[in-house]
């Protein structure tokens, strides 16, 4: 088995805990930042216009993902405790949230400036899968990305007795683990594909690549079932898939009739 004893609180600073999870957060959007910078210059994109829209996605995607993670728990904890709905530092965070509301920004932010909206999801593309793998780190951590126990060689044991783990003593999938090896797969294909794809391919490939990944993982995830032996996650994901899908088809043939008429 594999152990993992590190206090996720980082240190403290008064009555203030600084945990490894924020903190991962912080290396994620930096080293997100600089991977995506030179391949959105790239793209066409000056810095004046990708500093407005970082200025706007960072904290949507981090508001977005918190509170779709609040809405799938029992709410009256945070009835009682209002200032933990922004408590993302704690860990609880749901991806697709952030995948909605950055979506959202890229929108808007595409329209107002007159850029191409495609372009733009493909930058967010390679932004969001580097972000997620420095997040998984804290996931792992924290011990709040687990999945059931096992006696499998590379069960994780979350010794630290500040761990979110349920207990501390049995193994469990380290579904934050698997999680991060995807991330990696996943901007390996996208890297290699950055320049050799039309707008928008690349986020669509994301998209349906981590949703995919989604329904794998969390059959191993100890969450609860919703419906037809699928969890929140597993319906969620084939509710963006289908929708990708479609948004892509119609995309494309709007892309083929203009080709046409030109």
């Amino acid at each position: 088995m594999i152990t993992i004893n590190i206090d996720p609180i980082a240190f403290s600073v008064g009555a203030l805990n600084v945990r490894w999870y924020g903190m991962m957060y912080v290396v994620g959007i930096s080293a997100a930042f600089f991977t995506a910078w030179p391949y959105a210059k790239w793209k066409g994109f000056t810095e004046d216009q990708l500093e407005k829209i970082v200025i706007w996605a960072v904290p949507a995607g981090l508001v977005g993902a918190r509170l779709y993670y609040v809405l799938q728990q029992p709410l009256g904890q945070y009835f009682t405790d209002p200032f933990r709905i922004l408590a993302f530092w704690e860990g609880g965070m749901a991806w697709y949230g952030a995948v909605f509301a950055v979506v959202i920004v890229l929108f808007i932010a595409g329209w107002r400036m007159k850029i191409s909206i495609l372009k733009l999801l493909d930058v967010a593309a390679i932004m969001a899968v580097v972000g997620q793998f420095f997040g998984r780190i804290g996931n792992l951590i924290n011990g709040d990305v687990i999945g059931y126990q096992t006696n499998l060689p590379w069960g994780v044991v979350y010794a630290n007795p500040n761990s979110f783990a349920a207990r501390h003593d049995v193994a469990y999938q380290p579904a934050a683990a698997y999680e991060a090896i995807i991330d990696i797969l996943l901007f390996g294909m996208l890297w290699f594909l950055r320049k050799k794809v039309k707008p928008g391919i690349l986020f669509f490939i994301y998209i349906i690549g981590y949703s995919v990944s989604q329904i794998i993982v969390f059959t191993w995830r100890d969450n609860d079932v919703i419906f037809m032996g699928l969890k929140q996650a597993q319906l969620t994901a084939i509710g963006v898939i289908i929708a990708a899908m479609i948004i892509f088809m119609a995309v494309f043939i709007r892309q083929k009739r203009m080709k046409r008429s030109t």
